[in-house]
């Protein structure tokens, strides 16, 4: 066998996928699906590791979702690498909403100002996926934008208070409409 030989089958050896991407909630890390099996199977230990990420995170808000990036060494260490939080925590929070439109581009789930747009574009522009592009600040925006209408959230120039407690007063009062509908329909459904 060649020298080259030996050199290509050691390069297949090595194994490319070494990173382990996940979402993860501030100091909730735990070991069991769906982080636990994935570090199971690249022969991290689950235990060491979230105690590891909950003690990262014990200054945070509990519960924030971050997303993670872990590098896998070949002595079963690792590298954890924690980013800021997702666009669509942020939008949700700007917009004063647990979730977002059941019905992306039929129903509005919330509003968002311009101004509260650019304040999470600013934080997310220091994101390492954005850094490394040196992404402009125009394209941060456009990226947030999309991620706010697939959330069914609506972007206006100016918003008041007064206006905003309105509209949610009659969101809440709509989606409760709608999940009596739903019950008094399957209700009728299950007597047919």
């Amino acid at each position: 066998m060649s020298k080259i030989t030996k050199a290509a089958k050691a390069v297949k050896k090595l194994d490319v996928n070494n990173v382990i991407r996940a979402i993860v909630r501030s100091g909730q890390a735990s070991p069991g699906p769906p982080l636990g099996p994935v570090l199971g199977q690249k022969g991290i230990p689950i235990g060491q590791f979230c105690k590891d990420f909950n003690e990262k995170t014990k200054e945070m808000k509990e519960g924030i979702p971050l997303p993670i990036k872990i590098h896998v060494k070949p002595d079963r260490t690792y590298d954890l690498k924690i980013g800021q939080p997702t666009v669509s925590y942020f939008l949700k929070q700007a917009a004063g909403i647990a979730k977002g439109a059941s019905k992306t581009g039929h129903e509005t789930a919330g509003m968002v100002s311009v101004r509260a747009v650019y304040e999470i574009a600013q934080v997310k522009a220091q994101d390492e996926c954005f850094k490394i592009r040196n992404t402009p600040m125009e394209t941060v925006v456009r990226s947030i934008i999309g991620t706010a209408q697939s959330l069914g959230i609506k972007i206006v120039n100016d918003l008041s208070a007064d206006e905003y407690k309105v509209f949610l007063e009659q969101r809440e009062e709509q989606l409760k409409a709608e999940a009596e509908a739903a019950a008094a329909e399957a209700l009728v459904a299950k007597k047919k």
